[in-house]
């Protein structure tokens, strides 16, 4: 965040639908006075707002998690919309921790810190003008998620056990190794091999049993 207003405005739209645990990725600015006067009744997001050095610590544990894209990019993703995102979110917390991603005011997340999430998230704006503030887009996802706790009696239970980020990064850095030794991928020209990895095994998630065998395999 560049502007504690902004983190205070979130604070706020994320209290209303019934969220608390708000992370700050290396923030540009504190947590100040216009940060409370703007979160209003939400002081108490922003006290227990932990603050971290990059998106890897803010997710390592996690078991999904999902980053927001205003555009499209060149290597296409898996895509969900705010209702969609509710729904996925929602049904997997019974088992661990979720998170939602959001990026910089000025230019969202980077094409890197996107690949660390299963799914990307975009808001179906007016095509002609969806320009969003940073608060207005944690509110419309936020109330997804709420309408979506709210049916939660109704939605089946998550049953798969999936690794933790933390795993996964793990996991590719040993894919990645070990396809530089044995030649597959050129250390000078690596090309875009692990890019497209990353996208299939997202795509796929495997479960943690399924991902102790891929390691075995390595």
């Amino acid at each position: 965040t560049s502007h504690s207003g902004n983190i205070g405005s979130a604070a706020r739209a994320m209290k209303t639908m019934g969220l608390s645990k708000l992370y700050l990725v290396d923030p540009a600015c504190e947590i100040d006075s216009q940060a409370s006067a703007l979160a209003a009744g939400a002081t108490d997001v922003l006290g227990n707002a932990v603050i971290v050095g990059t998106v890897e610590e803010a997710i390592a544990d996690c078991t999904l998690t999902i980053g927001t894209s205003a555009r499209s990019r060149t290597l296409s993703w898996p895509m969900v919309e705010p209702r969609e995102c509710g729904e996925k979110l929602v049904a997997e917390a019974v088992n661990g921790p979720v998170a939602l991603v959001f990026g910089r005011e000025n230019s969202g997340l980077t094409n890197e810190e996107l690949q660390q999430s299963h799914f990307h998230l975009h808001i179906p704006t007016n095509p002609d003008y969806g320009s969003l503030n940073l608060a207005m887009a944690v509110q419309t996802v936020c109330y997804e998620v709420r309408m979506q706790f709210l049916e939660q009696d109704e939605m089946p239970e998550v049953t798969q056990a999936y690794p933790r980020v933390e795993a996964l990064e793990q996991f590719y850095q040993h894919l990645e190794s070990t396809l530089t030794d044995t030649g597959f991928i050129i250390r000078q020209h690596p090309g875009q091999v692990m890019t497209k990895l990353r996208r299939l095994f997202n795509r796929a998630r495997p479960e943690e049993n399924e991902l102790n065998i891929l390691r075995g395999i390595l």
